[in-house]
């Protein structure tokens, strides 16, 4: 029983950091399966969780200087609304640096690997300004109401949560949790059982032949990489709320965007294994705060999810399975004049 109550503290302990890595990892895919590989994953989740909680921050501070104020003391403002402009603003702010990222690579055909490294340097610098500018200008550390820090770290099903067992591991999480599996079910069901779905799997495997058929090639690889960069953006925003305490800390983020990266080649591509990767990460992630062994370092824990990723990469390769190879064509340029 003990054994089984450590498993079941360890999977809800570890849901807040795999809920940020299920949304950037599922946003890179989408950009993948374009054909696109963006290596700035980690600068656009700076990015989103620097903007995400500067619009919450922004949002509370004006709700302040009107005068209402809570019965605790606190400002009267809402979780719900907190909520929803954290979330534009980080999804806003990671799709604006994707599209940088679109413009360079499709339109001006640079090189993708070297645009998403300075995407990752650009973004990680602009988050950072973001946020020691707030700590700046508020004159100390920059953190939302305990009011606020509770709406974005609750759960929603309440008494739900206490059914023994299966109750904090499926309704024990809060509202990211459930939006970021409904995230990763919807771009699935897109990219499996529909026309457009289809049609943006062809320009990722081969561009030529989709432009070939009439599909638009610019217009899907725009697309994809865009909203994917948004929805991995809206996972740093979710870390930073969640995880870091919905606190400023310009290290608070630092690697999650590159666990996504390699989270990407360990569900070979598919969003539902991410949904079950990212808490199977999260809880490997954590798991030397939860499953102590003394004689076991802490730095071989923190290595676990990229060794896993490196056997699973080996083990895909040596089995030549296309449905578990990456898009043919990815990090490659399309040049529509040597069609």
């Amino acid at each position: 029983m003990n054994i089984l109550n450590t498993l079941i503290t360890l999977a809800v302990a570890a849901i807040p950091f795999a809920t940020a890595l299920m949304l950037g990892t599922t946003g890179e895919i989408l950009c993948e399966k374009s054909g696109n590989l963006n290596l700035g994953v980690e600068g656009i989740m700076y990015i989103g969780g620097a903007f995400g909680l500067a619009g919450a921050f922004a949002y509370e501070k004006a709700i302040s200087a009107a005068g209402h104020i809570a019965a605790s003391g606190e400002p009267a403002s809402s979780g719900f609304i907190a909520i929803v402009i954290a979330i534009i603003c980080a999804f806003a702010s990671g799709a604006i640096a994707s599209l940088i990222y679109s413009f360079i690579t499709i339109t001006l055909r640079a090189n993708q690997n070297v645009t998403g490294l300075a995407l990752t340097i650009f973004g990680t610098g602009i988050g950072q300004f973001t946020g020691e500018y707030m700590r700046v200008k508020q004159g100390g550390f920059v953190s939302l109401s305990n009011h606020l820090k509770h709406a974005f770290s609750t759960n929603i099903f309440g008494p739900l949560a206490k059914i023994p067992v299966i109750g904090p591991i499926l309704f024990g999480h809060n509202v990211f949790f459930y939006l970021a599996v409904i995230i990763a079910i919807t771009i699935y069901l897109f990219l499996m059982k529909t026309r457009k779905g289809l049609h943006l799997r062809a320009v990722g495997e081969s561009p030529a032949t989709a432009d070939s058929a009439g599909i638009n090639v610019t217009r899907y690889k725009y697309a994809a990489t865009t909203i994917g960069g948004g929805i991995s953006a809206i996972g740093g925003m979710v870390y930073i709320m969640t995880t870091a305490g919905a606190t400023w800390n310009h290290e608070g983020l630092s690697g999650v965007g590159w666990l996504s990266v390699a989270l990407v080649i360990f569900c070979i591509w598919n969003p539902l294994k991410a949904i079950w990767g990212s808490a199977l990460f999260g809880a490997l992630m954590i798991m030397y705060l939860r499953i102590v062994v003394s004689s076991v370092p802490t730095e071989i824990y923190k290595i676990l999810p990229y060794v896993v990723t490196t056997i699973v990469l080996v083990a895909s390769s040596m089995r030549n399975n296309k449905e578990k190879q990456p898009p043919k064509s990815l990090g490659r340029n399309y040049f529509r004049e040597e069609r």
